[in-house]
Formats: C-alpha cells, structure tokens, sequence
C-alpha cells in the first residue's frame, strides 16, 4: 500500500510538473529567439539606412567595410541586394541559408521580416532576417542577415537542463515527503496488522499503539484494542468456566460414587446390584467426561510456550505405557524409531497427549490379534510420528469429523470414551506449530500422522548429525 501511495503522489507531482515546466519552456525559447531576432532586426535596419547611396549608384565602399567588420566581430554573414534579387554587396562570410528566398519575398514587399519563430534544441536551421531598403516609398533593395542559431540552440538547452534538474529535484523531494507521509498514515495499519497476525498465533496480550498516524486511524487503533481485550476477556472467562466446572464436579461426582459404592453391600436383588453396577460405569463415565474437558481446557492455555522434546523417546514411553492394556486385549504393539534422538520443538506434554489419544483409539478398536505400529522418524525439517492399526477405520466423511468434539463414530457409540481425545491431540498439535493427518489404511485400519517442527539447529551438534536416520523395529513392549 506504501508503494502504491507514493506512486500516486509522485504521478500527481509529475503531471504538475508538466502542466507549469512546458509553457514555461516554451516561454525561454522564444525569449531567446525573440532577443537575437530583436538585435538582427536593428542591425538589419542601421545597414539599410546606409545602403540608399550604393543602390542610387553610389560606391558600396562605406557599406562593405561596415558589414566586413560587422562580420569579422560577430560571424554574422549579411548581404544587400537589389530589386531585381542582385547582390550589390555582402560580408565575407555570407552564405544564403534556406529560407533566404521567402525573406527576401516579404522584405521586397515592403515588410521586414523574420524567421523562424521559436528556435528550438533539435532544429538546425539559422535565423534569417529581411529589412526593405527604402527610399521616398520606393522600395530599393533589401538588407539580408542570416545568424548561426547554435548559441540560441545552446541557450535553450541550458535553460531547459536548469529546468529538468529543478524538477528532477522536486520530484526528489517528492518521493521523500510521500514516503515519509506514506510511513505516517499506514504505520498505525502495518503495526495493526503485526499485531493481528501476533494474535492469531496465540499472543493474546498483543496490542496496537493508538497515539500514530491521522486521528481516524488511531481511533480505529483504539478500538481494535478495545475489541481484543473483549474478546481476549471472553475467551479466558470460557476456558476458566470449563476448568472450575471441571473441578467443581469432581467433588460431588467423587462422593456420589463413593454413596453408590457404600450401597453394594445392601443390595440383594439380583436387578438390583445391576443397576447399582451400572450407576458406577455412569459415574466413571462421567469423571472420564470432565477430565478430558479439563484437559481439553489447559491444552488451550497453552499459548506461546515452547520446549524441546525427545520424541523418540516419549513414544518408547508411551509405548511401554500402553503395552499392558494392549496385551489384556490381545493386540501386539510394536514401535518403529530411530537410532539417534528425534528432536521436535512442541508445547509442553503435546507429542504425549497426542500419542496417548491415538494408541489409545488404535489398540481399542483393533480388536483381538489386532496390531499397532508406532513409527518415529526425522522427516521435512522436523519430526514424523505415525500410528498405523489393523481396525475397521473410517469413512473419508467421518475422518473430516473425527476431531469435532464429542464427535463418535455411529458404529462406536457403545465403546468407552468422551470423544474429546482427538479433539486435545487437534489442539495441542496445532499450538505446536504442526499438523496431525489421518487416512484410510491398507488394506485395512486407520494410520494417524503427526508432525512437530524440529527446533532451531545447533551448528556444532548439526556437524555430526547423520541425516540418513534407518528406521529399526524395536521389540514388542
């Protein structure tokens, strides 16, 4: 916008520039003509009122040593000649130019005369002047001047150049003044702009000075701020909701089940200690629900933080975390990684709780001599981490909602869960500056993909890094 503001002062001082500089050109040149011609036109007028006697008969002897001098003082050819177009006398220097002839015309008529009117840088012509010759209102013969126009032509170049260089200099100033009043009126746009985009990267405290630029900017400034400490106030009052609700139902839930659990024993009926079985399922159901949305609510929290982590090892961790539950089920779970450690710069717990989620959905819908496969490697300047199962999968419609929240698949609604678990893994991910995929498998199951940036490198330890990291299938945990 700055380039563009400057382009339209500078095309505005451009036009003004030509609108005053080309009369003004105009102007020097025919000032300049018009003062040689005024000088040729009076010496033109002093040779004819001493060349009456040459043309009565007389001796030309006066005249010639007149305009020899004047031509040996000038380098100005003249010449005078009579009514039938005869030179009489002329300066040693004469040479007729064109236009001679039609001077001649016009000053035999009786008139003097002139040309051209305006001498300008690219003509090349002379300037050629006609005077009659009178005598008692007879016309006798005419005095011809013809002048070099190269001074003339020189002058005006001159005056022309002065004229460039001062618009040239105008111009100059110009574009400083544009630039400098561009930078004005747009700082306060190009400061909301960073701070925008500041805010949509998570600094939520980012803020825009309103005391730059025109007073129609800075309130606008003034109210931006004003809109983000509003909806910045909004958004910490529905994620502070989300965590005190959380904690607030924990107690009640908590001594709920623990009234439930205290009625076990009293219970005979068969139906009865049903139903108080499935009273329990709903409690655990339940605090299942708000741990996943409280966790869903401090994942949101995280803003700007940023830590480096192993994720090689985190997913041995996570792995061998998850190796018991995957053999209660009879799922073999195996992880694939690197040698060397596989760095990736996330918020903190991200590369966990994302593995948690993902293990977790894969070993529980694999289902009996079902397998999953944890894969780690260094992959487009950061780190790839996949988890592959052998379960039904999922449609293309349901993979684009598998991260809504609460979202369950219809043919797993009976399966344990709160559907928030891709949810956070969305949301830690994206906070990290990464991406989380998910396709169909072949020729069956769901492979889930995660990205995290690798951190800035070191220059010593990049020197000793092997780039070409094989994958090498670790035990089964």
């Amino acid at each position: 916008m700055r380039r563009r503001l400057v382009i339209s002062y500078l095309l505005l001082m451009v036009l003004v520039l030509i609108a005053l500089e080309t009369p003004l050109a105009v102007t020097l040149a025919s000032r300049e003509t018009e003062r040689v011609r005024a000088d040729r036109l009076a010496d033109a007028t002093r040779f004819a009122s001493l060349a009456g006697p040459a043309l009565r008969g007389g001796g030309p002897d006066p005249l010639e040593a007149e305009l020899r001098s004047y031509d040996e003082l000038y380098a100005i050819g003249a010449a005078v000649v009579d009514r039938d177009r005869r030179t009489v006398v002329a300066s040693p220097g004469w040479q007729p130019a064109a236009g001679t002839a039609a001077a001649l015309d016009v000053a035999l008529s009786g008139q003097q005369t002139s040309a051209p009117g305006s001498v300008w840088p690219w003509t090349a012509g002379p300037v050629v002047v006609a005077v009659p010759i009178n005598d008692g209102g007879e016309v006798l013969g005419a005095v011809v001047i013809v002048t070099p126009a190269g001074p003339i032509r020189q002058a005006v170049a001159s005056w022309w150049l002065l004229l460039t260089l001062a618009g040239l200099l105008a111009v100059l100033a110009c574009v400083l003044t544009a630039f400098g009043l561009a930078g004005w009126v747009l700082r306060p746009v190009t400061e909301l702009d960073a701070v925008t985009h500041e805010i949509a990267e998570g600094d939520r405290g980012a803020r825009v000075q309103h005391r730059l630029g025109p007073p129609e900017l800075r309130r606008l400034a003034t109210s931006f701020n004003h809109m983000a400490d509003v909806v910045s106030d909004v958004m910490d009052r529905q994620r502070a909701f989300v965590a005190h609700a959380s904690h607030q139902l924990r107690n009640p839930l908590t001594a709920l089940r623990l009234r439930v659990e205290e009625l076990g024993p009293s219970l005979t009926d068969p139906e009865g200690r049903s139903e108080h079985r499935l009273a329990l399922e709903e409690t655990d159901r339940l605090a299942l629900v708000l741990d996943a949305l409280l966790t869903l609510a401090r994942a949101e929290r995280e803003e700007n933080e940023r830590v480096t982590v192993d994720a090689a090892a985190v997913a041995a961790s996570r792995v061998a975390a998850w190796a018991p539950l995957a053999r209660h089920r009879s799922v073999a779970l195996r992880l694939a990684t690197t040698d060397a450690p596989a760095y990736a710069r996330t918020v903190p717990t991200a590369v966990d709780q994302a593995l948690d989620a993902l293990i977790d959905n894969a070993v529980k819908f694999s289902g009996v001599g079902g397998a999953v496969t944890v894969t780690v490697a260094r992959r487009d300047h950061g780190v790839a981490l996949e988890v592959r199962d052998t379960g039904p999968g999922m449609t293309e419609s349901q993979l684009g909602q598998a991260t809504e929240r609460f979202w369950r698949a219809p043919d797993a609604q009976n399966v344990d869960g709160a559907g928030l678990g891709l949810t956070i893994a969305a949301v830690l991910v994206d906070a990290s500056d990464g991406r989380l995929t998910m396709r169909r498998g072949e020729p069956r199951g769901l492979v889930a993909g995660l990205w995290f940036p690798a951190p800035p490198p070191d220059p010593v330890e990049a020197a000793d890094e092997d780039p070409a990291a094989d994958l090498r299938p670790a035990p089964a945990r």
